[in-house]
Parts: structure tokens; sequence; C-alpha cells
């Protein structure tokens, strides 16, 4: 498995290493061991899988307040998405700024999205299914969410407007500048 920083380095995409022949493929898509190496004592207790049946789906922007914060292991078990992870921690150098990554079933890659970034992301074909593991449990009394299109941010979307699919919640999520502070950094 490779690790890669992004350019906010807390935020890590992972390419496992794909072994093939004429049968297809094996993956390992998940070691403990090499995962804690790069990003710190971890413990998944949840997985999780969303289907989105239209593309240009958004989901997103969404976190979870502590102590019920979850980092998220995501990954693409089937189509395409742009994954999306912002960092809502105050204080933090990069408070307010987005790094994002194209994640499909073919190229396997994952991205590691620790607590106190809010998270979301866009199908870029029909039927795409994610996949992630999360360090908490859902908690509906923690869950919260920042507005996917919130221009401070300037998310570069492949999407916009009429064209995006989109829940009633997610159309009325807070901006940056209306978010409680709920992370800091360093803490």
């Amino acid at each position: 498995m490779k690790f890669d920083s992004l350019s906010i380095p807390d935020v890590i995409l992972i390419t496992p290493k794909k072994f093939g022949d004429n049968r297809g493929y094996f993956m390992e898509t998940f070691r403990e061991n090499l995962f804690q190496e790069q990003a710190g004592p971890v413990h998944f207790v949840q997985d999780n899988r969303s289907f989105s049946a239209e593309v240009r789906t958004v989901r997103g922007l969404h976190f979870q307040l502590p102590p019920k914060a979850q980092g998220k292991l995501v990954s693409c078990t089937a189509g395409a998405l742009l994954d999306v992870a912002v960092d809502i921690r105050q204080g933090s150098p990069t408070f307010g700024q987005y790094v994002s990554a194209e994640l499909t079933a073919e190229n396997g890659e994952q991205l590691w999205v620790p607590a106190g970034f809010a998270h979301g992301f866009c199908t870029l074909v029909p039927d795409t299914i994610i996949s992630y593991k999360v360090t908490d449990y859902y908690s509906p009394e923690h869950d919260r969410g920042l507005l996917w299109s919130d221009p401070a941010i300037g998310i570069d979307w492949p999407v916009s407007g009429d064209a995006v699919v989109l829940s009633d919640k997610d159309r009325r999520q807070p901006t940056l500048a209306d978010l409680p502070t709920s992370f800091v950094f360093g803490e």
C-alpha cells in the first residue's frame, strides 16, 4: 500500500497494490498495522455503504460533533466519485481549505478523512457505491453539516446549479462563516 499525504497533510490518499492475472485481481484494502503507522492509533467501529443512482449526486458536507466525531476511511466500490474533505478545525493553518480525490472502483484508491473535517462527495457516473469505515458510531444528535456550495470554500465540484442532485437537508446546511466552532486544531 502506498500512503500519500495531500496538501492538507492529515488527509491521506491510500493506493492499494493490485495483483492481477487472467481471472481478475486481488487487492488488500486495509491493513491495521500499516494504516496506524501512517494515520496514528485509529480504531474502526462501523462500516457504511451509500448507493447513488444518478450522476451529479452530491452528499455532504457532513461531520459529527465531539464526543462522537468520526474519522472516515472512504472507498468507491462501484462507479466513480469526487471525494472532498474540508478542514473545519478552528486555528488550523488550513482552516476552510479542502482537498479532493477521484475515487473509482477501478483505481481502488481510498481517502482517510480524520475527525475535524467535513466530508462529502459527488458521483461522476450513475450507480455509484461508496463504502467507508468510521471511528465512532452514527449519532443523529451529533450529526452536522456544512453547505456544499459555500463560495468561501470554493470547492471545484464537477456540477453546479440545477444539475446537482441534492437532499433538502444538504441544501439547508450553514456556511463556514455561520458554523459554530466544533473542533480546535491541536486538541
